[in-house]
């Protein structure tokens, strides 16, 4: 049989139990009720998440946006300007990525539908995204050149001439097949969407590669 005194202690103990867990739901409580309400006021907009950041890739150089120049006019040619022919088109293949082979894989499927690859490289800065640079003589150019490519930056920099690079990025995409490229000799080109007067941009300075070749020579170390 369990005394008077066992049993308030047993009260007393059970009471503090009581007491502690109250405190612990009701802390808990509190802050899902805190938690709540801030999901509320980021949900709504009331409040900027910390979390809303864009993600940046480490290892390879920064990606700026680039305004897009727009096709130029061409005497004789009122509905837009139309393609030149491929054989027209002097390419330098640049790779930036440490993934050897790319140059010349791209270089062969150049070639193969006629364009003209002069040089095959590399460059030191790694680019995130392929691009392709010219000068304000290779607009139609690189546009007929960015054609062959799913997706394709398009960057105007400081070039004289016409001649235009391909500078392939660590998340390159291969070329679409060769009945897939929207260019048509008889078809005016079409402009980027959003695209500016070529005058209104200020020229990015021309990436000159690090080691280059002629793309009949063997490139070593190979792009």
């Amino acid at each position: 049989m369990t005394t008077p005194g066992y049993d308030q202690a047993r009260r007393e103990r059970r009471r503090r139990e009581h007491e502690r867990q109250a405190v612990v739901f009701g802390v808990l409580i509190a802050f899902l009720a805190v938690c709540g309400i801030f999901a509320l006021a980021v949900y709504s907009g009331a409040i900027s998440s910390p979390f809303d950041r864009p993600f940046t890739t480490v290892g390879a150089s920064d990606q700026k946006t680039y305004p897009v120049a727009c096709l130029p006019e061409v005497e004789g040619q009122p509905d837009g300007a139309l393609p030149v022919a491929y054989s027209e088109i002097k390419v330098r293949v640049l790779n930036s990525t440490e993934e050897s082979g790319l140059g010349k894989a791209h270089e062969s499927v150049l070639a193969e539908r006629g364009f003209q690859v002069v040089e095959i490289g590399n460059v030191s800065d790694e680019l995130l995204e392929s691009e392709v640079r010219f000068g304000t003589k290779g607009i139609v150019r690189a546009y007929e050149l960015a054609a062959q490519f799913p997706s394709m930056r398009l960057v105007l920099d400081d070039r004289k001439g016409p001649v235009v690079d391909l500078i392939i990025g660590r998340d390159y995409e291969p070329p679409l097949d060769a009945e897939d490229v929207d260019v048509a000799a008889d078809q005016p080109l079409r402009n980027a969407e959003d695209c500016v007067p070529a005058d209104t941009i200020t020229p990015e300075p021309q990436i000159m590669p690090a080691t280059a070749n002629s793309a009949e020579d063997e490139v070593q170390p190979e792009g």
